[in-house]
Formats: structure tokens, sequence, C-alpha cells
């Protein structure tokens, strides 16, 4: 029994060990935490924030520039490149959608992607469209989807959750808008 008293002392001990070069670690810590704060403040005050996002915006311009992301915009999003890089390894597909006044949108989705995933996608791509060229502030959407169909081949997508390869559309395919003819 008493071996047993003498390792819940040595237990004892090493917690309290443990507790004092925790308590150590941890001032140490915030003292290298204090000294960093101080140069994080002298790197602020060195570099404004306009001159930090040129910065940006030129080593962003200059990635663009890689041929394999030379399609995408200068002022391009996190997702766009994504969406690019899926594209090169087969993981997505582009559908040129195909507006009445005979502008193309090339919209990307996912290769097993369903017709409310390409709507969404469409979405996106107006409001991207719009933030970079100005124009209209809001577009209902859901006006635009009560009046117009996507149609491929002259059949019309009206199941959100069926996959368009399903309706057989596939990398590079045209998909219509479509006004909706009244019902009388």
């Amino acid at each position: 029994m008493q071996d047993g008293g003498a390792d819940e002392n040595l237990l004892g001990e090493t917690a309290f060990i443990k507790d004092e070069t925790l308590d150590e670690a941890v001032e140490e810590t915030s003292l290298t935490a204090d000294a960093g704060d101080v140069e994080e403040e002298d790197d602020e005050e060195a570099l404004p924030h306009s001159e930090i996002l040129d910065i940006f915006e030129e080593g962003l311009a200059r990635i663009v520039q890689d041929p394999l992301l030379c399609d995408l915009p200068i002022q391009v999003t996190l997702e766009e490149v994504n969406s690019q890089i899926a594209l090169e390894y087969g993981q997505a597909m582009t559908v040129r959608v195909l507006k009445a006044d005979g502008e193309v949108m090339p919209i990307v989705v996912v290769q097993n992607a369903t017709v409310l995933e390409l709507k969404k996608a469409i979405c996106r791509f107006m409001e991207l469209k719009q933030q970079r060229e100005g124009g209209v502030k809001h577009i209902s959407w859901r006006y635009v989807w009560r009046t117009y169909h996507l149609v491929f081949q002259g059949e019309k997508l009206e199941d959100d959750k069926m996959r368009l390869k399903d309706y057989g559309i596939r990398n590079r395919d045209d998909v219509t808008f479509m006004k909706k003819l009244r019902k009388k």
C-alpha cells in the first residue's frame, strides 16, 4: 500500500511539474504573441490597404495569364478558378446557354449536375457579369423561371431534379432560353 501512496505522491509531483511547465509555456507564448502583434502593427503601418490590394491584383493578373486560366476575367473569383481547373481535369462541363438576343453564356457545371444546379449557375454567372459591367441591380429569378424555359434540342428542361446528362446534354452543348407560351 505504501507503494501505492508513493505512486500517488509521484503522480502529484509530476502533475505539478506539468502544470508549472504549462504555465511557463503559456507565458512564453503570450510574450511571443505580444512581440508578433508589434511586428504586425509595424507591417500594417508600412503598407496601406490600397497598396496591398494593388499588389494582390497584380499577382492575380499574372496568375490569370497562365494558359490554363487565360479564359478568366481579370477580376476573377475563387469559384471561377476552381471551375476552370475542374474543366481541365474533366470533372466539369461547359453548357452554352443561348439567350433570345443572341448572347451566349458559357456556364460551367459539374458533370453530373441537375437542371436546378444549371439554373443556379446561370444566376451566379449573371450576378458576376452585372458586378463587373454595372447595369441592372436586381433580377427577379422567380419571374425569369416562371416566364422562360430552358430547352435542349426541342425538349423543355422542366424537372429540376433530373440530371443534365439524362437529357443528353454533354460538354459544349447549347441550351436555349425560350419564352413560355401563355395558356388561355
